[in-house]
């Protein structure tokens, strides 16, 4: 065959070498890849506050006819369908029901498709108690058997502990017996709204950070749908989305 006519023999085991070597390397990824955990696979537990302050508007911190918490409703119900299609979710609230109470409540299990049932009981919450954070917390993680699985928590909260305890203790506790949990902190519009100092707000970011978490602050709708976009969902969800 003329090399003008056509591809020479030469040209012919050159590109054959080539595929070949493609080919390889392609299965060597794929290999890879196959190790690696598939994302996604821990439960979470969402940490809601319902606190009397929650009740507060988005200005003053007062109570009004459009409460804080309808912000938080509103980005939670944009986020939650999206997240539920590959994570199982529960929900633990903590502050709701009688006036001034340390009150906690362990709303939902971690369950697939959940985000019907998470906004059917956040949409009826009655903001009105103390703000029981760390024990809201620590009943997430024996919910996720934190012991001997791997689970992530997810706190929204617009203020400190006051029911006496200690977030920055209870995350190094977890990250001390825990088997891998993870939590993350969404502090919202929390700046203005201290009441025992400075000090609360380490805490509060502490128990994060000792846990290998997220503290991540938002001051409205959209910056809670992107901070639980954030800590709730997976890593696939944005390329599953797109295509």
């Amino acid at each position: 065959m003329s090399p003008t006519k056509g591809i020479t023999l030469e040209q012919a085991a050159a590109c054959a070498l080539a595929m070949a070597a493609i080919v390889f390397h392609v299965a060597v990824a794929a290999a890879a890849g196959g190790n690696e955990p598939a994302p996604c696979t821990e439960d979470a537990m969402i940490v809601f506050d319902a606190s009397g302050s929650m009740a507060g508007n988005m200005n003053q911190g007062i109570a009004t006819t459009l409460p804080r918490i309808n912000e938080v409703r509103k980005a939670l119900g944009r986020v939650l369908p999206g997240v539920t299609r590959f994570r199982r979710v529960g929900l633990i609230t903590y502050g709701p029901g009688p006036y001034q109470q340390c009150n906690v409540e362990l709303n939902l299990r971690p369950i697939p498709d959940a985000a019907r049932r998470i906004m059917h009981d956040v949409n009826l919450l009655n903001p009105a108690g103390k703000t029981p954070l760390s024990e809201a917390v620590e009943q997430a993680a024996e919910v996720l058997d934190f012991r001997t699985e791997p689970g992530v928590v997810i706190v929204l909260t617009d203020g400190e502990e006051t029911c006496g305890g200690t977030p920055c203790a209870l995350g190094k506790r977890l990250h001390a017996e825990g088997a891998d949990l993870t939590v993350h902190v969404i502090g919202f519009q929390m700046k203005n709204f201290l009441w025992t100092g400075e000090q609360s707000l380490l805490d509060v970011r502490c128990l994060a950070e000792e846990t290998g978490g997220l503290y991540i602050t938002a001051v409205d709708q959209e910056e809670l749908v992107q901070a639980f976009e954030k800590t709730l969902g997976c890593p696939m969800m944005s390329h599953w989305d797109k295509g």
